[in-house]
């Protein structure tokens, strides 16, 4: 089983979250700057010297990353809110989703040996979270 773990949070909580990942051993995380907006429908700024400019669209972080079983996916979810959290409106959303199929373009394995069979850190096998 493979599951794809996505979440977009602010751009300031980038280092923790990536910091929290990789102490529980998760690499592979792919990470894009983009830009939205959600319930809080922007904010109001100053904008080269005019007095509140609405700015709908904000800058966030997405993350990616593909996990190897369900514990993963709840971890890895859970660590991320956790360092995400401000309390504030914006903070963000995590969504999950099954993966079909996994093709590595060099090798052509496909499946879990495309995303894991290469890491050291193999979050399929031997896993500190498996012990639990």
């Amino acid at each position: 089983m493979m599951i794809k773990v996505e979440a977009y949070f602010r751009e300031e909580k980038l280092d923790d979250v990536l910091d929290a990942l990789a102490e529980m051993n998760v690499h592979g995380i792919t990470v894009y700057q983009v830009m939205g907006c959600g319930a809080q429908h922007g904010v109001n700024r100053y904008v080269r010297g005019h007095q509140n400019i609405p700015v709908n669209m904000l800058p966030k972080i997405k993350i990616e990353v593909v996990v190897g079983s369900e514990k993963w996916e709840q971890q890895v979810m859970e660590v991320i809110r956790e360092k995400a959290f401000t309390g504030h409106h914006g903070d963000g959303k995590i969504f999950s989703y099954s993966v079909r199929d996994a093709l590595r373009i060099r090798t052509g394995e496909r499946g879990e040996e495309a995303v894991f069979s290469h890491s050291s850190l193999n979050p399929v096998q031997n896993s500190p979270l498996d012990e639990m």
